[in-house]
């Protein structure tokens, strides 16, 4: 009989313990829910702003551009508008042959001003008289597309071409016979992401806006409706 009451007597702290230890179990794992239900809810709330922010100029296009240049151009079809494909910078540094900081430096600001990482773009042969050897890194590029695109030349058009000095309009002429626009920058501190206390040394840039246009008329009418400030 007291051998039992001994057993009894050790029993009971066990199952105490073991009950214990299952409340804190689902105690725990009622926890890690509310944090998994939590991080849920973030993820949904950050995608849902994404969602209802989509670029400004996008919109206009969808809501004013494209009703207006179906009345211009006489269209039937939404889709025979002509829209952006993709918008392409690239910065030519021949001085970084002698200095690799210069394209550290160009790199860096083309992030800056994009929003995207540059790649650096390299020699595809190499040319005795420039002291130029094959795949030696030149320059740098970045392509934007989707929102981005629309980002950039919203920005493009109604921040940075006012900061140019005497500034009087973009050339009309500078497309290439197929609707594509080609412009060229002097000064890249043009762009207010550029801070120009740390700029060593002012550089252009090219900026090539691609369209589904066809022709340099329609190139022209679509950029116009953008508000691509061109020459009277």
């Amino acid at each position: 009989m007291a051998d039992e009451k001994d057993d009894k007597k050790a029993a009971a702290p066990d199952a105490a313990a073991k009950a214990e230890a299952k409340e804190k179990a689902k105690a725990k794992a009622k926890k890690g829910k509310k944090e998994d239900a939590k991080k849920a809810g973030y993820a949904a709330n950050i995608e849902e702003g994404l969602q209802v922010q989509p670029a400004r100029l996008k919109l206009r296009y969808r809501k004013e551009i494209v009703p207006a240049l179906m009345k211009e151009l006489g269209l039937k079809n939404p889709n025979e508008v002509p829209r952006l494909q993709k918008i392409v910078l690239n910065m030519g540094l021949g001085e970084a042959l002698a200095n690799n900081k210069i394209l550290e430096s160009a790199v860096d600001q083309l992030g800056a001003i994009t929003g995207q990482k540059p790649i650096v773009t390299r020699s595809r042969k190499a040319i005795a008289n420039f002291k130029l050897r094959e795949d030696q890194a030149i320059g740098a590029a970045v392509t934007l597309r989707n929102d981005r695109m629309y980002e950039f030349l919203d920005r493009l058009i109604n921040v940075a071409l006012p900061r140019v000095r005497d500034f009087k309009g973009v050339p009309s002429k500078a497309f290439d016979g197929r609707g594509n626009y080609t412009l060229g920058v002097r000064e890249q501190i043009i762009f207010p992401e550029i801070n120009y206390d740390q700029i060593e040394k002012v550089k252009g840039l090219n900026i090539s806006i691609v369209t589904s246009a066809g022709t340099d008329e329609r190139g022209l009418a679509l950029l116009k409706g953008f508000g691509m400030p061109f020459r009277q």
